[in-house]
């Protein structure tokens, strides 16, 4: 099979092009278009308080006229630190208007990954959450760091440095723009660090282009195949907007079809089932996690309306095959699995809409992405894997980041003539739906054999009880690594260790089987909810070294 036959293709509606258009020169320019087409419908809703396209970008023009007057110019470099509110939105797009860069810090930094930030971008200048800027401040001295721009969301205001103001301070001055040229293919819009599981965090550098083409692409699968949208739909923004999947795929999405917003600061179960049941969606993306969370309430999740939902997406992390199934018997609705990584702006392939979603795929590439399985044979040379065999993920597309910010040797190890190496191990049908295996770094070698833990985490997830699993290897003085599994268990469940390790045997060939049970009451998670097996791999290196 040659790959760029792209089998994937005879699976694409008519209505969705091999190539995606982006027709607009930088994203401010796409919030001017959205603003034009939407004007007074609402764009935001937060706790009561809506807000327009056309307030939204009254919003942003003032922002950026007053970062203007402190002097920020093109190129120049803003921390954004903030939960999802529609403040978040104004900063961001204030950032654009002037060709600066936004760089996104998670709210649960804590001082020393601030610190961390904002000296390897050189943020000069930061939008942050007043409850955060005592944090902000204790580091400010050891970095490049010179005005902060509080946002207060509860009407309690404490006192600012020198210097430094509330947001509302920004909205009362005429608004006074310079002319900025922006080239979208190579200024970049955004540094997203990633998560650091590979080394000290590094910030992916994502173009105006990348960000533009790939939200392009998602609303090509969902939307354009799609006859029915309401007039005025709602979708709920509770995915945060620091993590590029919340932002690209789901905000961005949203500005360009015009919809409603409802955001959602955190996800709050309870909130998060009361919000679906009473604004009825049109969309809802969250990560496994959360379907985690909302299957563990069968009864308050089949009342709250996921039927209704045109489409539930999940990405961010491997979605189980039997918590998707389990969401499906529930709600009656269809949960439907996606893949990225931030360093593609995040989306490199989902389940469409448009087709039945196969159990345990990632789905099909979307518009103008290439992909590959392969296998390296010498060092630097690698051919294309047999169908339905595994080997490394790697893709070319408009999505591809720039690269990592100040790092070229890092860029280099990644992205290979113009394809980026993912680290994640799949395989591809003969159909060309992908599949995913595992990370590259997370395979078990167990004695000579291989085992990927998403394969046995799987298995794990069918045994009646258990709510989250995390399977990983662990030394082994005679198997090199042998198999451990950390398992949460649902609320009441009384299984033991033992019955866990029977299943597992049971369902398992021996050498995948674990050989070590541990029950905890919280697995590790992200903060986006991703489940973090590198914490726990951590921890146990670290007792065997002991």
């Amino acid at each position: 099979m040659v790959y760029q036959q792209k089998p994937w293709l005879k699976w694409y509606d008519p209505r969705v092009e091999e190539h995606v258009s982006v027709k607009h020169e930088s994203l401010y320019d796409f919030l001017e278009s959205a603003v034009d087409r939407f004007s007074e419908k609402p764009a935001f809703t937060f706790y009561g308080k809506v807000y327009s396209f056309k307030e939204t970008k009254w919003m942003v023009d003032r922002l950026a006229s007053a970062l203007h007057k402190e002097g920020f110019k093109k190129g120049d470099r803003a921390a954004i630190m903030l939960p999802n509110c529609p403040h978040y939105i104004f900063s961001l797009f204030a950032v654009f208007r002037l060709g600066g860069i936004v760089v996104q810090m998670n709210p649960m930094y804590v001082e020393r990954e601030i610190e961390y930030v904002l000296e390897d971008s050189g943020a000069k200048y930061m939008i942050v959450l007043d409850s955060f800027y005592p944090r902000v401040k204790k580091v400010q001295p050891s970095t490049s760091l010179k005005r902060v721009v509080a946002v207060n969301l509860t009407g309690n205001r404490g006192e600012l440095g020198e210097g430094d103001y509330y947001f509302e301070a920004a909205l009362q001055d005429d608004v006074k723009l310079p002319e900025v040229e922006i080239d979208p293919h190579e200024d970049v819009a955004v540094l997203q660090y990633t998560g650091g599981t590979t080394g000290v965090p590094k910030g992916v550098m994502l173009t105006h282009y990348n960000l533009l083409a790939n939200f392009n692409q998602v609303c090509d699968f969902i939307y354009s195949t799609c006859d029915d949208i309401p007039d005025s739909f709602k979708m709920i923004t509770v995915l945060p907007m620091f993590h590029v999947y919340g932002l690209s795929s789901v905000a961005l999405c949203g500005i360009r079809e015009g919809a409603n917003q409802i955001i959602l600061p955190r996800f709050d179960l309870k909130e998060v089932m009361e919000t679906i049941k009473r604004e009825k969606p049109f969309i809802f993306a969250g990560v496994p996690t959360m379907y985690f969370a909302l299957n563990s309430l069968p009864e308050a999740l089949k009342d709250c309306g996921f039927a209704d939902v045109y489409y539930a997406g999940s990405g961010g992390a491997p979605l189980p095959v039997e918590q998707a199934k389990a969401f499906e018997n529930i709600t009656g609705s269809t949960l439907r699995d996606g893949y990225g990584l931030s360093e593609a702006s995040p989306t490199i392939a989902f389940n469409q809409p448009f087709l039945p979603r196969r159990y345990g795929s990632i789905g099909i590439p979307v518009p103008s992405t290439v992909v590959r399985i392969v296998r390296e044979i010498e060092d630097g040379e690698y051919v294309d894997v047999p169908v339905g065999e595994s080997g490394e993920l790697i893709v070319k597309g408009p999505q591809v980041m720039k690269g990592y910010w100040n790092r070229p040797k890092d860029t280099e190890d990644v992205i290979k003539d113009g394809w980026l190496f993912t680290g994640d191990i799949a395989k591809m049908d003969e159909d060309g739906y992908l599949y995913i295996l595992d990370r590259k770094k997370d395979m078990i070698i167990a004695s000579g054999y291989n085992v990927y833990p998403r394969e046995v985490e799987e298995v794990l997830y069918k045994l009646e009880g258990v709510e989250e699993a995390i399977v990983i290897g662990v030394p082994d003085s005679y198997r090199g690594e042998t198999v451990k599994a950390f398992i949460k268990l649902k609320d009441g469940c009384g299984i033991s260790v033992e019955e866990i390790i029977s299943f597992a045997k049971a369902n398992l060939a021996p050498y995948k089987a674990p050989k070590e049970v541990e029950i905890l009451v919280e697995l590790p998670k992200s903060s986006v909810g991703k489940l973090l097996r590198r914490v726990l791999r951590d921890e146990e290196i670290a007792k065997v070294k002991a």
